[in-house]
């Protein structure tokens, strides 16, 4: 699929602020690395703090966009589940420019703009908690919680823990480690 300029501008702006973080990557920075002029980039963005907002709300978007999609496709939550787990390793082994600019770069957006981030994520999070929920018996939503966020960790972490392994590997690896954690039976609650 042919990206449109505008996208192909956020795919290059990601990997530079990835590399530099945001505060080190400049328009020029981003122009040259495009093959364009400074004042180019402004017929597409407004400024460097707009890239940054279009980029991070945009993959929060269209992560809780394709979770909603999963779900309403599986015939089970057990299958809701498997298929959110596979999409979010696909997504960390494809996306890790996004997941690092994320990580380190939310708190430079304007407060709106990290509420709206927040508020996509909470959506994309409490999809796989209800799914979660329907396949462990008796899992409390604190736990589903804690559980969500974990395995989000650990797919998240690829872009740091995944250099050197082959992509097959790391999808098993990945799959199998996520649906370890979020699928252990609860604890007692007498221990």
């Amino acid at each position: 699929m042919k990206l449109g300029r505008r996208q192909q501008l956020l795919q290059i702006a990601a990997g530079l602020m990835a590399e530099r973080g945001f505060h080190g990557t400049s328009i020029n920075d981003l122009a040259d690395a495009a093959g364009v002029s400074g004042p180019a980039i402004y017929r597409h963005f407004p400024s460097k703090q707009s890239i940054l907002a279009e980029m991070l709300i945009d993959v929060s978007r269209r992560l809780l966009e394709e979770g909603e999609r999963r779900v309403a496709a599986a015939p089970d939550p057990a299958a809701a589940v498997a298929s959110l787990i596979n999409w979010h390793v696909e997504f960390a082994l494809t996306e890790p420019d996004l997941i690092r600019v994320q990580e380190r770069d939310l708190a430079s957006l304007d407060p709106e703009q990290q509420r709206a981030v927040r508020r996509l994520q909470r959506g994309y999070t409490e999809i796989w908690v209800d799914q979660l929920r329907l396949v462990v018996t008796g899992l409390d939503l604190v736990t589903a919680r804690v559980r969500v966020h974990a395995t989000f960790g650990l797919l998240n972490s690829t872009p740091y823990s995944g250099r050197g392994v082959a992509v097959a590997r790391m999808t098993s690896e990945l799959t199998r480690f996520a649906r370890a954690v979020l699928l252990l039976e609860p604890a007692d609650p007498a221990n």
